[in-house]
C-alpha cells in the first residue's frame, strides 16, 4: 500500500512542479538559457506523467476485463434505472 501511495505521491509532485514550470515559462521573464533547462525539465516531468497514466489505464482494463461488470442502478422502488 505504501508503493502505491507514492507513486501517486510522485505523479501529483511532477504534475505540481510542472505547473510551476509551465506559470514560469509564460511569464516571460526568463533567460533563453533558462527557458530551455526549464523546457527539458518540463519534458522530462511530461514523460513522467504520461508514463504514470499509461500505467493506470492499463491497471484500469485489466480490472474491466477480470472483474468489473456492469450493475444497474436501483431506485427506491426498486426498479431499475
Amino acid at each position: 500500500m505504501v508503493a502505491k501511495a507514492q507513486k501517486a505521491q510522485g505523479f501529483e509532485a511532477a504534475m505540481t512542479e510542472l505547473d510551476a514550470l509551465v506559470a514560469e515559462m509564460e511569464g516571460g521573464k526568463l533567460s533563453l538559457e533558462d527557458a530551455l533547462t526549464a523546457y527539458k525539465r518540463g519534458a522530462e516531468l511530461l514523460a513522467f506523467c504520461r508514463s504514470r497514466l499509461d500505467d493506470a489505464q492499463q491497471q484500469v482494463r485489466v480490472l474491466e476485463d477480470g472483474m468489473l461488470k456492469e450493475f444497474a442502478v436501483q431506485n427506491e422502488t426498486g426498479q431499475n434505472l
